[in-house]
C-alpha cells in the first residue's frame, strides 16, 4: 500500500510533507491484520486523559538521530542462560507484534525462557513504574506504547536512553524506516524505537444505504449533519485515534494559519467544531463504542482512519459494505507505536530486549504487523510487501482492504501528529469548548 513519492509542499497552511514511499507488492494493498479483541484497548487504550499531564514535558521535534561512533555505549552481554521477559502493552500493540515475539522466543530458546504478556491502561503505568523503581525493583522489561506513555516516560525520567547508546543494535535505523515513519521516530527523543506506523486519516466512514452522497469537505459534512441531526458521531479526541486525527487534520483542510498550534493557530477549526457540535448528540469516550453504534445502525456516519475502517469490518462489528471517503485537499496525520525500556532492568535482560527489538524491525517480523488491518498498514520499515505477511493477513486485506487507499496515500501530503504539548492543548480546548457536558 505504499507506492509513489509525491512532492511535498510548504504552504501558508503549515508545513506539510508527502514522503509516503515504499515497495511495490503483488496485492496492491498494505494492511495489517488484527483482532479487535475486546472492543478495545485498541488505539484508544493507549490514549487516556492522563496525556494532558504526561505530554507537558515532552519537547516536540527531536532533530533526528545523529549517531556518532564515539558516543556508542557497550551493549550488555547476552545471558548465559535463558531469562523471562515481562512485556507490557499500553497501545493494543500485541495484535501487531506478539506473533513475531513468540517466533523470536522459538528461535532463541537459549535466551528466552518465556515471555509474560500483560496489557494495562496507559495512565496507570507511570505510577507503577515509579513505585517499582523507587523500591529498587524491576518487574517490567519492555513497554509497547503510543505517543502518550512515551511522553510520560520521558517527562518523568522513567526510560532508558537507547540512542546513540545502543545504536550498534540498530544499524542504519533511520535509513531503514519508510520516510514517513522516520519522521515519527524523531518524536521518540532517543528513548524509544518505533515499531509500527500508520498514515491514519482523517477519513469519513458511512452507511451507503443511508448516505447517498457522501460529504467531501467540512462544509458539506456540516450541512449533512444539520440535515441529519444526531446521525454523525465521533469519540472524545483525548481517548480516540479517529477523533484526535479528525481535529488535527481539520486545520490543514480549513486553511488555518498554523495547523501545528491549536492555541493560536486554529481559529477556523475551533469555530467549525463548535458549530458541528450543534447536530451531534454526544461523544463516546471510546472509538469501539462509536463503531458499535455505526454498525448497529443508530448512527450513519463517523470520522475514521485506515485501521479503524478495516478492522471492525473484518471482525463483523461494522458491515463489510460500509464506505469511506477522504476530504478534498486533506493532509494525512500519521501515527506510530514505540518500544521502550524502563530504567532498572538488569543488564542481561536489557541485552535480550535489545536483541528482540532489533528482530522486530526485520522484514520477517514486520510482515506480521499487517495483522487484520488494526494499524493499517503497519510495517514501519522498507521492503515489507504484503506477500510476506501471513496468509490470514493477506486474505483479510484482500477481502476488506480498499484499493483506493493506495491512490489516496500517494495523492495527499503527510504530516506528523501534533507535538505532545500541542496535543495536550488541543484536547484541553476541545474538552472545554466543544465536548463539555456531551462526553459520555
Amino acid at each position: 500500500m505504499r507506492v509513489r513519492n509525491p512532492r511535498g509542499r510548504n504552504s501558508a497552511r503549515g508545513e506539510e510533507w508527502n514522503v509516503w514511499t515504499g515497495v511495490s507488492h503483488s496485492q496492491g494493498l498494505r494492511g495489517e491484520e488484527t483482532d479487535m479483541k475486546t472492543d478495545r484497548q485498541w488505539m484508544d487504550a493507549s490514549r487516556r486523559t492522563f496525556v494532558q499531564a504526561a505530554f507537558a514535558g515532552l519537547a516536540v521535534a527531536a532533530a533526528g538521530i545523529g549517531i556518532a561512533p564515539t558516543a556508542l555505549a557497550d551493549v550488555p552481554a547476552l545471558p548465559k542462560s535463558p531469562v523471562t521477559i515481562n512485556i507490557v502493552d499500553v497501545a493494543g500493540n500485541f495484535q501487531l507484534t506478539r506473533d513475531a515475539m513468540e517466533l523470536y522466543a522459538k528461535k532463541n530458546p537459549n535466551l528466552v525462557a518465556k515471555f509474560n504478556f500483560t496489557q494495562t491502561p496507559a495512565p496507570e503505568l507511570p505510577g507503577k513504574l515509579k513505585a517499582m523503581q523507587g523500591a529498587g525493583r524491576s518487574d517490567i522489561d519492555l513497554v509497547l506504547t503510543g505517543t502518550d506513555f512515551l511522553a510520560a516516560g520521558i517527562e518523568q525520567g522513567l526510560l532508558v536512553k537507547l540512542l546513540p547508546d545502543y545504536a550498534a543494535k540498530f544499524p542504519n535505523l533511520m535509513a531503514n524506516y519508510l520516510p514517513a515513519a522516520a519522521e515519527m521516530q524523531k518524536l521518540a527523543q532517543d528513548q524509544g524505537i518505533e515499531v509500527v506506523f500508520m498514515p491514519a486519516g482523517p477519513l469519513l466512514e458511512y452507511n451507503p444505504a443511508k448516505v447517498k452522497q457522501a460529504p467531501t469537505t467540512p462544509a458539506e459534512l456540516l450541512a449533512w449533519c444539520k440535515a441529519n441531526p444526531n446521525k454523525l458521531i465521533y469519540a472524545r479526541p483525548a481517548n480516540s485515534g479517529p477523533g484526535r486525527t479528525f481535529i488535527m487534520g481539520l486545520p490543514f483542510i480549513l486553511g488555518d494559519k498554523n495547523p501545528k498550534d491549536p492555541v493560536n493557530g486554529w481559529d477556523k477549526t475551533w469555530a467549525y467544531l463548535k458549530e458541528l457540535n450543534s447536530c451531534i448528540e454526544y461523544y463516546p469516550t471510546r472509538t469501539g463504542d462509536v463503531m458499535k453504534e455505526l454498525g448497529e445502525g443508530s448512527r450513519d456516519m463517523t470520522v475514521t482512519m485506515t485501521g479503524w475502517d478495516i478492522n471492525p469490518r473484518v471482525l463483523g462489528i461494522v458491515p463489510k459494505d460500509f464506505k469511506v471517503t477522504p476530504f478534498k485537499g486533506m493532509t494525512w496525520v500519521n501515527d506510530a507505536h514505540y518500544m521502550v525500556i524502563p530504567k532498572g532492568v538488569p543488564p542481561e535482560k536489557v541485552a535480550v530486549v535489545l536483541d528482540l527489538m532489533a528482530f522486530l524491525l526485520t522484514p520477517e517480523a514486520q510482515a506480521y504487523t499487517y495483522d487484520k488491518g488494526y494499524f493499517y498498514p503497519g510495517p514501519a520499515v522498507k521492503n515489507v510487501p504484503l506477500s510476506m505477511a501471513p496468509q490470514a493477513s493477506q486474505d483479510a486485506i484482500k477481502e476488506f482492504g480498499r484499493p483506493e487507499y493506495e491512490k489516496w496515500l500517494a495523492e495527499f501530503p503527510h504530516t506528523q501528529s501534533l507535538p505532545p504539548s500541542a496535543q495536550v492543548e488541543a484536547f484541553r480546548i476541545w474538552d472545554q469548548q466543544v465536548g463539555t457536558q456531551k462526553t459520555k
